[in-house]
């Protein structure tokens, strides 16, 4: 049966082989050979070869191409009859080839030419669309509007183009519908957009667009792009926030962290919950969603019953004098008071001097003058139940939590971090999600004092830190004190010395009356501010403490010492009385083997750990910024908002110093550390330099 396929399939290609010696020459046995030994895959669902009527056998097995080829045989013509004798061939005579070791055969068997035509390059095989029929129209008018140049709905370049690439990955099948129906994805996805107001983001900014009404392929094309940039919107908003921190302040410095398009499209369209994928490009601090939690209950969303405190009769503490009883009065209304503000003994009736402190603080929460009485306007705002100010404060607190690091703290570590709260002169330390420490700061001052936002990493504690003034504070208070008297430094106990440039520097040596104190923390950052000690100690009794030039003053600064280092090195055993045994004229440096993040925010609005929610005096006026810009709707995001705010640091000349200063030495700093290296330690391991101040010609650094 074999044979006569062979006999009638030579017939045919030895007429063609013979009409084509002239012009192509013959491959040799062994390159025939060679190229039947390539294996090559079989196309799928091609029908084997015919010839004329005859279809060939496509169960015979190839044949052996280690044989010799009898070019004779192949050109001796075929019986032409061959192919009409031969039987119907069935499974069970499919002829197995020799195998490849046998090379007694000399000849090979005339059916060896019906492989011939596999010599040729193996076609690629036919691409099959993933495309359901039903969305084959709504796939073709993706692929046109992708790839128009005009694509109106993504105008930033990685989101146009993370678009591009995953639309057609999937030949353009729409991601949102199928059949015109809206897919599982597609709800979860239009319901997170339609609760943007929840996450204090603006619904408005993620439109939906109406799959209902959509009735032709154009119109699903253009609600499925619509959709997804609209998610695309929300996600990058919800990680990054709706302004950047630049548009704010030129002292704000967080590590940004934008969304990835691609990794939002992949993520949204493989996730078994759309809405919770892209919930979770909100922040995941507890932070955030304590205020979250607060800011339903502000808008009348809250499972708690609102507070009502009943009018009555004004409510005044006063303290004790020389003249003058302490005067407490009682009233029914302040246990619901004391519940309102959060305070301590809700049954109390006594209008003490807490419930009154807690009061005052309101009151300047509201732009109400504060006095601590409650009146009649106090109880009025306390009792609002939608207090359109209290809601814009919590939305700005939320926003600038999305500027914070998705992580606040070092993971192996047991993702410790220190916290700072600007607005609240509060400190904490924080490991394995709970507070391990917590002390009162000072901060500094409105205006050009200013403490920064930033997220650093300390590195290292100094113990009898050397304080090197800054070249502003020299310019801009030292020199003109100076020319009224020349002998104030060597007073204050300061060292004036002269550099070979022109230039002074002027330090304070280690000791009780160094303005940074007994220990010094490092984190070194662009705005050259640090947490120090301070002989000042009477400033942390009082309730507002914006009194330092920039830098960060710390209450209890041996308990933070002894905390860090406790957290960095567990087996080493720091007491606080470890840390003051140290005290003396030298320098110390202790190193963290792994630095611990510094977090310096902002909070006007925060829940305690009571679950209160508490609000804080504006006192930089960050707020009101933020308000404004959140309310223009010409505001612009994270990925079109650079920041170039830098701080100067421009030295002052020595040349202006008035008769009769006296110099510790000269040149001491000409071939000595630069002054980079002298403000957050310089190549030396042994012993970093002490940082020098804050933000030249700007502020004070204590």
């Amino acid at each position: 049966m074999l044979m006569a396929v062979a006999a009638t399939f030579l017939t045919v290609s030895a007429t063609s082989a013979l009409a084509a010696q002239s012009t192509t020459p013959r491959a040799s046995a062994a390159e025939l050979a060679i190229d039947a030994a390539v294996p090559r895959p079989e196309p799928a669902n091609v029908p084997p070869p015919t010839i004329g009527d005859f279809k060939m056998d496509s169960t015979a097995s190839a044949p052996d191409p280690a044989k010799a080829i009898d070019n004779k045989a192949i050109d001796k013509p075929a019986d032409p009859g061959a192919a009409a004798k031969a039987p119907e061939p069935k499974p069970a005579e499919t002829v197995t080839a020799p195998a490849a070791s046998d090379t007694t055969a000399t000849t090979t068997p005339p059916a060896a030419t019906a492989t011939a035509p596999a010599a040729e390059p193996a076609k690629e095989p036919v691409k099959v669309s993933t495309v359901a029929p039903a969305d084959q129209p709504v796939a073709d008018r993706l692929r046109d509007m992708i790839g128009a140049k005009s694509l109106r709905y993504f105008d930033r370049k990685n989101e146009r183009a993370a678009v591009e690439k995953f639309y057609a990955a999937r030949d353009y099948a729409p991601q949102w519908t199928q059949a015109g129906k809206l897919t599982d994805g597609a709800k979860g996805v239009i319901a997170r957009l339609k609760d943007a107001a929840a996450e204090g983001l603006n619904q408005a900014d993620y439109p939906v667009p109406d799959f209902a009404a959509a009735g032709s392929p154009d119109q699903l094309a253009e609600a499925e792009l619509k959709l997804t940039a609209s998610m695309l919107d929300y996600a990058r908003q919800a990680q990054s926030g709706r302004m950047h921190w630049s548009q704010t302040s030129g002292d704000i410095l967080y590590p940004e962290h934008p969304t990835d398009p691609a990794e939002v499209l992949a993520n949204i369209s493989t996730a078994k919950d759309a809405s919770a994928a892209l919930d979770g490009y909100n922040p995941p601090h507890k932070l955030y969603k304590d205020l979250k939690a607060k800011l339903a209950e502000l808008r009348g969303q809250g499972d708690g019953p609102m507070i009502y405190i009943a009018e009555g009769p004004a409510l005044a503490f006063k303290a004790a004098t020389k003249k003058q009883a302490e005067v407490v009065p009682d009233d029914s209304r302040v246990p619901q008071l004391r519940a309102k503000l959060g305070l301590e003994h809700p049954d109390d009736t006594r209008y003490d001097a807490k419930v009154a402190a807690a009061v005052r603080k309101f009151q300047e929460s509201v732009d109400l003058k504060p006095t601590g009485v409650l009146d009649d306007r106090t109880v009025k705002a306390i009792n609002s139940p939608k207090r359109d100010r209290h809601i814009d404060t919590v939305l700005v607190n939320m926003e600038r939590l999305r500027w914070l690091p998705r992580q606040l703290g070092a993971a192996s570590l047991g993702n410790a971090y220190v916290i700072l709260n600007v607005p609240d002169f509060t400190l904490k330390v924080m490991q394995n999600g709970g507070q391990v420490w917590t002390t009162r700061v000072v901060t500094g001052k409105p205006g050009k004092h200013a403490t920064p936002m930033l997220t650093e990493t300390m590195k290292f504690i100094t113990v009898n830190p050397t304080w090197n003034v800054p070249p502003s504070i020299i310019y801009n208070e030292y020199l003109p004190a100076l020319q009224q008297d020349p002998t104030v430094l060597q007073r204050m106990g300061l060292r004036l010395e002269r550099n070979r440039d022109g230039s002074i520097h002027i330090s304070q040596p280690p000791g009780e009356a160094n303005a940074l104190g007994r220990v010094r923390f490092n984190f070194p950052n662009k705005f050259l501010v640090y947490q120090h000690d301070t002989p000042d100690k009477h400033l942390f009794a009082k309730e507002e403490r914006a009194f330092s030039h920039g830098c960060m003053r710390v209450q209890n600064p041996d308990q933070y010492a002894a905390t860090l280092l406790n957290i960095t090195m567990p087996n080493e055993r720091y007491t606080p009385e470890r840390i003051r045994s140290m005290y003396g004229r030298s320098e110390i440096d202790l190193k963290f083997p792994t630095p611990i993040p510094v977090n310096i925010t902002y909070q006007t609005a925060f829940v305690d750990d009571a679950g209160k929610l508490q609000f804080r005096k504006d006192i930089y006026g960050r707020d009101a910024t933020m308000i404004a810009l959140l309310k223009n709707s010409r505001n612009k995001d994270l990925e079109v908002m650079v920041s170039h705010a830098q701080p100067s640091y421009s030295r002052p000349s020595g040349s202006s110093l008035p008769a009769g200063v006296n110099f510790a030495s000269d040149n001491t700093f000409s071939s000595g550390p630069s002054f980079f290296e002298r403000l957050f330690g310089g190549p030396s391991p042994a012993t970093p330099p002490a940082p020098v101040g804050r933000r030249p010609q700007q502020r004070f650094t204590r």
